[in-house]
């Protein structure tokens, strides 16, 4: 059932990254991936939120490891990293990489901290 519980959340996080990248990348109109940086923070400020509220492990596969799994993407931030520095911008790939780990570890503490002050 966990399993199942997985797949249906994956199955509606990676359409959801897919769409989310691709409008905000359009709208922004930028080399710099916006739109990675995007789903990843949003996916990061769920699971800070989820993991901090009391829920039902079933909730956690769902939500957690599912949809905000397929909705996050570190392969797709490593390679655009690596697109970037191999296409000399390289200050722009290690922008990529810090402000993607510091607003994702900082969107998690928030949603954390979110889900802490309202359950009490």
């Amino acid at each position: 059932m966990t399993a199942l519980l997985v797949a249906l959340g994956a199955a509606v996080g990676a359409p959801l990254r897919y769409l989310t990248d691709r409008a905000v990348q359009a709208r922004l109109g930028s080399a710099f991936p916006w739109g990675t940086l995007t789903v990843n923070v949003a996916g990061s400020l769920l699971l800070g939120l989820v993991t901090g509220l009391p829920t039902d492990p079933a909730v956690g596969a769902l939500v957690g490891t599912g949809f905000c799994g397929a909705l996050t993407t570190w392969s797709t931030l490593s390679y655009e990293t690596l697109r970037l520095a191999r296409g000399g911008r390289r200050l722009a790939a290690l922008l990529n990489v810090t402000a993607s780990l510091a607003a994702g570890l900082a969107a998690a503490t928030a949603g954390y901290a979110l889900a802490r002050a309202l359950t009490g």
